[in-house]
C-alpha cells in the first residue's frame, strides 16, 4: 500500500474546505485496523503543511466505501462541517457516480427500492421494512455485454448502488458481496461533487474520472458525461 503522502490529491484547498481523491483501498475513516484511512492521512497533511501544534479539526461529512474510489469534500471548520451537513439533509449536496453494470441495460431508468441493513452480516438486502433508497441513471454506452452508467442518487442508503442495481439483475462488475468476484476491483467511481461554498455560497463542482480497472475500457475523456 501506498504511503499517506502518495495518497493525497488535492482538487481544491481553502480555508473552509479540502476536496480530494480517495483512491481504492482507503478508508474514508479508521475503522480501528492498520488500513488507511482519508481522515487520518489529511490531518497529518494539514499538520504538517500548517505546521500546527496538538490535534488537527477536519469534519467528515460524508463518506464511500473502501472500495469505491471519488471525490470526496473535508470540511476546515465545525461551522464549514454544519453547513454541508445541512446541504446533505436538504439534498442540495448532489454525487454523482460512474459505474459498469453486467448486462444491457438499454434505456435510463429511476430504481425506488426499500433498503434493510443486516448488521451480523454486513450488507444489505431489499426488505419492504427497510427504508426508501431512490436513484436515477443514465446509460452512456454498452460494450462487451456491460453498460456503463451514469448515477444519480437521491438518498444515500448503505451500499446502496451496489444492492439495488443486484437486485434489478445488473449488479456491478467486481462486486463481491451483491455480484460476482472480478478481476478488477469494484466498477464504481464517486466522479461529481455539487454543493454550495459553505461560506460564499457559491456553487462549486468538482469532477474526477476513473483511469482504472474495468473502466479502462471506455473511452471516457471524450464523453459528454
Amino acid at each position: 500500500m501506498e504511503d499517506g503522502k502518495a495518497m493525497i490529491n488535492i482538487l481544491y484547498e481553502d480555508n473552509h474546505l479540502l476536496v480530494v481523491e480517495k483512491k481504492v483501498g482507503v478508508l474514508s475513516q479508521s475503522d480501528g485496523s492498520n488500513t488507511p484511512d482519508m481522515l487520518t492521512i489529511l490531518k497529518k497533511y494539514l499538520k504538517d503543511k500548517y505546521n500546527k501544534p496538538g490535534n488537527v479539526y477536519l469534519g467528515l461529512v460524508h463518506r464511500l466505501d473502501k472500495n469505491v474510489g471519488g471525490v470526496m469534500v473535508f470540511a476546515k471548520t465545525s461551522k464549514a462541517a454544519s453547513r454541508l451537513s445541512e446541504q446533505i439533509r436538504n439534498r442540495t449536496f448532489k454525487k454523482t457516480y460512474l459505474a459498469i453494470c453486467e448486462g444491457i441495460i438499454d434505456k435510463d431508468a429511476k430504481y425506488q427500492d426499500y433498503l434493510k441493513r443486516v448488521e451480523y452480516r454486513s450488507e444489505v438486502s431489499n426488505s419492504k421494512e427497510g427504508k426508501l433508497a431512490i436513484l436515477s441513471f443514465h446509460v452512456l454506452e454498452i460494450k462487451n455485454n456491460n453498460t456503463l452508467v451514469k448515477i444519480n442518487l437521491e438518498t444515500g442508503r448503505h451500499h446502496q448502488i451496489r444492492v439495488q442495481f443486484s437486485y434489478h439483475n445488473h449488479p456491478l462488475l467486481g462486486d463481491e458481496k451483491y455480484g460476482k468476484k472480478g478481476y478488477y476491483p469494484l466498477a464504481l467511481f464517486a466522479y461529481k461533487l455539487e454543493f454550495n461554498h459553505p461560506t460564499t455560497k457559491e456553487k462549486l463542482s468538482f469532477t474526477l474520472l476513473p483511469e482504472e480497472g474495468y473502466f479502462k475500457q471506455f473511452d471516457l475523456k471524450n464523453k459528454d458525461i
